[in-house]
């Protein structure tokens, strides 16, 4: 009885989520209008204002093709990836999604002609990036870069923020990259995080950066950020819920950086209500940024699902004491912040 009591509340909770995140969607786009700010957002069908990103998904894959040999990965079988992501994009939508960023980069799988169909198809704002994965022991790290200096590398994503990628009017609204999983960093992924600072001072697109949990190469990339002159808002720790002592995230938010908590699946949900509730009590919501990882067709295969959030975390943290505000906060103005496009000193 007490269960079946339980349910019934989590269901009305539920339902308030969806009444709430409607009106914010509503109230989005009749005040839209009328803002004048100087960031912005490029998604895949042209630039908008920060105000109109809406709720948003900050770290997801529409689709890729890691595992793949880097030779395969702009290869897809189109009718079967737009049969299987269409629908459940508009699923997403359901549940008031307005944009999601897509992690996918070039190299293994990034094809924005194809993110752009989706997004008119279903009428979320899909983002996409310049950047080149460095992680996964290099696999994705094309033969050009170990020769070219970090200035000619950061030219061509430079190029693709003013003239668009691959012959596309499409420009990218971040910069992706990722760093290997090692006690060190290594000279490539060195060279790569300085091309992407250089592209930053140049087009103001945040970097959000794969560390998993290399503290190490955490603590290289904010040396270098500071050497540079540049404020840690400009950067982004993505899957940081590997990190196990939430001591250095905090330090680092409590400075302006970006903490992704990117691994939210419906078995983690109590550890996420823990982690989020830490950052509340030290008064650093507005730093934290809530995604899934997912991916919508890897490498052909099913859906790695990303609406838990809405089904699950969302739900029960309204349960545990969260409010409306709370998640206003997260799910909208934290994206409109961390990806805003402005060059960004100390």
């Amino acid at each position: 009885m007490m269960k079946s009591k339980n349910t019934q509340h989590l269901n009305i909770i539920k339902i308030e989520y969806f009444k709430f995140f409607l009106t914010i969607s509503i109230l989005l786009l009749s005040s839209c209008q009328n803002e004048t700010t100087l960031n912005q957002i490029n998604t895949v069908q042209g630039s908008i204002k920060s105000s109109e990103l809406g709720v948003s998904l900050t770290h997801e894959h529409i689709m890729s093709n890691f595992g793949k040999d880097i030779t395969e990965s702009l290869n897809y079988d189109t009718i079967e990836l737009f049969n299987q992501v269409i629908p459940y994009l508009k699923q997403l939508k359901s549940y008031g999604v307005n944009s999601i960023f897509d992690c996918t980069t070039e190299y293994f799988g990034r094809r924005v002609d194809l993110l752009k169909t989706i997004s008119d198809s279903t009428g979320i704002q899909i983002i996409t990036n310049t950047g080149i994965y460095g992680a996964a022991n290099d696999r994705y790290v094309p033969e050009f870069v170990y020769d070219a200096s970090a200035e000619s590398i950061s030219e061509i994503w430079i190029d693709e923020f003013e003239n668009g990628i691959e012959g596309t009017k499409i420009r990218p609204g971040f910069i992706k990259l990722a760093f290997d999983n090692k006690a060190l960093p290594s000279n490539i992924d060195k060279k790569l995080f300085k091309s992407g600072i250089l592209t930053h001072l140049k087009t103001g697109l945040t970097l959000a950066v794969h560390n998993a949990n290399n503290v190490e190469a955490v603590k290289y990339q904010i040396e270098l950020l500071e050497a540079y002159n540049i404020h840690p808002s400009a950067w982004i720790w993505t899957h940081a819920n590997k990190v196990e002592d939430d001591t250095i995230l905090i330090d680092l938010a409590t400075k302006g950086a970006w903490i992704s908590l990117d691994g939210i699946k419906e078995s983690n949900t109590e550890e996420y209500i823990k982690r989020i509730r830490h950052f509340k009590q030290e008064n650093l919501l507005n730093k934290i940024l809530l995604s899934h990882d997912g991916n919508g067709y890897p490498k052909g295969g099913k859906i790695r699902k990303f609406h838990a959030l809405f089904e699950n975390l969302i739900p029960e943290m309204l349960v545990s004491g969260f409010t409306d505000n709370d998640i206003h906060q997260i799910m909208v103005e934290n994206p409109k912040e961390a990806f805003g496009i402005r060059i960004r000193k100390n």
